[in-house]
């Protein structure tokens, strides 16, 4: 079933699809590269006009390229590792080693699932316990190693399931938070989808952290948050608005380093476009976070995070 946002261009594109399945000829031709036109512009506006809440859905969208996608589309000689070498492995958490223009790097991202069998496989791009072990495991071994770590975020947020917090979900997070700090090589992420709590911030404490411009990130889902203010998850689009949870709202107050375009219609309409966009700018700041000494790192990154708590001119104190 169409989102609200699409509904404007579902006639267009039902158009175009009856007279390319109909026979040919330079008239039709014609008519055809005019609907085009007419559809990429009408996508232009639509996008450009979308509400936090219609963002979201954007995020959430079905075709939108997932974790395993860029891997394809930026990266070569990826291999996978598997298992947190203390429970088991967790496929909702996708890591290994590739390289990024014949520079070894280390990948980690949240990957869901296309079809019912995989979205199951999967649990729905949301991580347990040994997943985000598994992650830091590997961050570590890119430390060791001197390689850059590269992160891809969307999720709804890690599984709040009764057997991942029997194994110590929040202490899981928590670690990975603390750990990542402390990291002595580059660290840069990407929230491409839905970035959902502390299950994306688990690997998302880096000094560069872009985000696609119809992602979002926030501390809980708009339909979590109108059920906890309102007692109806219906009033999500009211919260979502109120959250400020996308990607120029985020820009704005300085949690977001840079904010990338997506394609007219988002990232599902043209993935390639999309994965040259976020190459570029992965590929400067590898080079400028490369440059730069361990320490000089750890310390930036350090007053990086710390001055997410700055408001009014004075910092946020906590007892």
């Amino acid at each position: 079933m169409p989102e609200d946002y699409e509904a404007p261009l579902l006639e267009l594109e039902k158009k175009i699809e009856e007279l390319a399945g109909g026979p040919g000829g330079a008239a039709v031709e014609k008519e055809l590269e005019r609907l085009r036109r007419e559809l990429d512009d009408k996508r232009r506006q639509v996008f450009a006009s979308l509400t936090p809440w219609q963002k979201t859905l954007v995020a959430r969208h079905p075709a939108r390229p997932y974790f395993l996608d860029y891997i394809n589309g930026l990266f070569t000689e990826f291999g996978e590792l598997h298992g947190d070498r203390r429970f088991a492995d967790d496929p909702a958490l996708v890591c290994g080693f590739a390289f990024y223009k014949d520079r070894p790097v280390a990948v980690v991202g949240h990957q869901k699932g296309r079809d019912t069998k995989q979205k199951v496989y999967r649990n729905f791009g949301m991580p347990k316990p040994e997943g985000y072990r598994k992650a830091l495991r590997i961050m570590k071994l890119a430390e060791k190693f001197s390689r850059p770590i590269i992160s891809f975020v969307d999720t709804p947020g890690a599984y709040p399931g009764l057997d991942a917090e029997e194994r110590g979900q929040a202490e899981a997070i928590a670690y990975n938070l603390r750990e990542m700090a402390a990291l002595k090589v580059p660290i840069i992420v990407n929230v491409t989808g839905e970035g959902g709590s502390g299950g994306a911030l688990a690997i998302a404490v880096g000094d560069r952290i872009n985000m696609l411009e119809h992602a979002v990130y926030s501390v809980i889902s708009p339909e979590g948050c109108a059920a906890i203010l309102w007692r109806d998850s219906a009033r999500a689009p009211e919260a979502a608005d109120a959250m400020k949870i996308t990607a120029s709202d985020l820009a704005t107050f300085g949690l977001v380093d840079q904010v990338i375009p997506e394609p007219p219609g988002g990232a599902q309409t043209d993935p390639e476009a999309q994965f040259q966009a976020l190459d570029a700018v992965i590929e400067a700041q590898l080079r400028e976070l490369t440059a730069l000494p361990p320490e000089a790192l750890m310390a930036a990154r350090y007053d990086k995070f710390r001055r997410m708590g700055h408001l009014g001119g004075e910092f946020i104190e906590t007892t």
